[in-house]
């Protein structure tokens, strides 16, 4: 492995942030070069795999090393110079680790943009200096906003090849900044690069002396994601209930699970879900000894002051602060199956530890993801379509609007009878 200029130790890399990000750009952007210029020069990547990569590009003629072999790891993606499925790669500098999601461009592969953003803090869109704005973009920029995905980084690519004009970076700046003011993203940045030669990417350029601003890495380093957990509204699922058969816990009776929002320290009043009972939390537990407060998104146990009957599925939340409770609810939904979405079809519903079954009652419309127009005369729901929809389901669930918490915001339908993941849901 390269060396980097400061040695990450184990546990320094323990206690560093993580930053999840997505790269989504039109066909032949250069998504797969820009990662593979990030491991490349932040020194992420192996000998071997460096020595591979060389002989594959001098075996195809290629005067430059191709870099975007580094992420395509399908045979197929090769073969055809595409992005099929979400490929997700781990690095780290010394400052913060890294998981890349680096997700299809083409329309029939929405499904795997969706997946690969669902967990993203960032995203990164890819504008070719070329093309400008284009279809593909605004439907990358409108799902990165459905997923409430908070800070994009809209790199303006192939620089090298519009003479690193600061006219044409502007151009596309304000087109872009046109059509975004439609969306929800409170942060959005613009950076001219060139991935394939590696401008702005790690190092800045000396092409774009007109260019202030920090180059990708450095965007990537310092911009701050703490702000965007949910710290106000505390949610705790229960995943389990740990009742150790030793003597020595005789009378240990914990509940486990990860914190989704809000913070929770010993001696708070807590409410439970559905029961409505109140107690207060005796202790706050992690594998390495008790804690003085616990947030998001740290997996904990919990023990309380009185034995409530609690099980997998209910919430633990505060009395002045709960989640909605129903069985009627509203999703944004995007379609992952071949199977047409069926109207009145009955399916199994997951939302954070809870299971249930739902029936589709109603589409209200179809999204036009391209136009953000919305459909109100063909509501058939297809693969990798979006639309509106009206869910009942058999028993309440506990949840907050996506925007508020995209993990209590966030149901996935799954197939009663193949068990595949069907489509994935926004709450509103």
């Amino acid at each position: 492995m390269h060396q980097t200029k400061e040695p990450i130790t184990n546990e320094s890399y323990l206690n560093m942030d993580l930053l999840r990000f997505t790269t989504a750009g039109s066909v032949d952007d250069g998504k797969s070069t820009l990662i593979g210029r990030l491991l490349y020069d932040s020194k992420a990547i192996f000998e071997d795999q460096m020595e591979q990569i060389e002989e594959i590009s001098t075996r195809k003629g290629k005067g430059y090393v191709d870099l975007s072999l580094l992420t395509d790891g399908l045979r197929a993606e090769r073969e055809q110079g595409i992005t099929i499925d979400v490929a997700y790669r781990y690095f780290a500098t010394p400052k913060r680790k890294f998981i890349v999601a680096d997700t299809p461009g083409h329309v029939q592969y929405t499904r795997n943009m969706v997946t690969g953003a669902s967990t993203a803090n960032l995203a990164i869109i890819l504008i070719d200096a070329r093309h400008g704005v284009i279809e593909q973009t605004c439907r990358h920029s409108f799902i990165a906003s459905l997923l409430q995905i908070k800070h994009v980084v809209v790199c303006v690519n192939k620089m090298d090849l519009v003479d690193f004009s600061e006219e044409k970076f502007n151009k596309i700046r304000e087109d872009y900044t046109n059509f975004a003011s439609k969306l929800n993203i409170p942060d959005i940045r613009f950076i001219p690069i060139s991935a394939l030669m590696g401008d702005n990417v790690v190092e800045p350029s000396t092409n774009t002396p007109w260019y202030q601003g920090g180059t990708l890495m450095y965007t990537l380093e310092t911009v701050n994601i703490a702000s965007d957990l949910n710290m106000i509204d505390s949610r705790f699922p229960v995943q389990y209930v740990i009742r150790p058969q030793s003597d020595e816990f005789h009378d240990f009776r914990g509940f486990a699970g990860r914190i989704e929002g809000g913070v929770f320290k010993p001696g708070d009043e807590i409410m439970h879900l559905p029961s409505g009972l109140t107690t207060k939390i005796k202790t706050v537990e992690t594998i390495d000894g008790q804690l003085e407060e616990a947030f998001p998104p740290m997996s904990v146990t919990m023990t309380l002051e009185d034995n409530i009957d609690i099980s997998r599925g209910d919430m633990i939340v505060k009395p002045n602060n709960q989640p909605e409770v129903g069985q009627d609810i509203e999703l944004m939904l995007c379609w992952l199956n071949e199977k047409k979405m069926t109207p009145g079809g009955k399916y199994s519903i997951k939302h954070t530890t809870k299971d249930a079954r739902c029936v589709i009652k109603e589409v209200r419309y179809k999204m036009n993801i391209n136009t953000l127009h919305k459909i109100e005369d063909d509501k058939t729901i297809g693969l990798n379509d979006i639309g509106r929809v009206l869910i009942r389901t058999t028993s309440p669930l506990f949840y907050d609007s996506y925007n508020k918490n995209r993990i209590t915001g966030s149901v996935i339908l799954v197939d009663e009878f193949t068990n595949e993941t069907v489509g994935a849901g926004m709450i509103l």
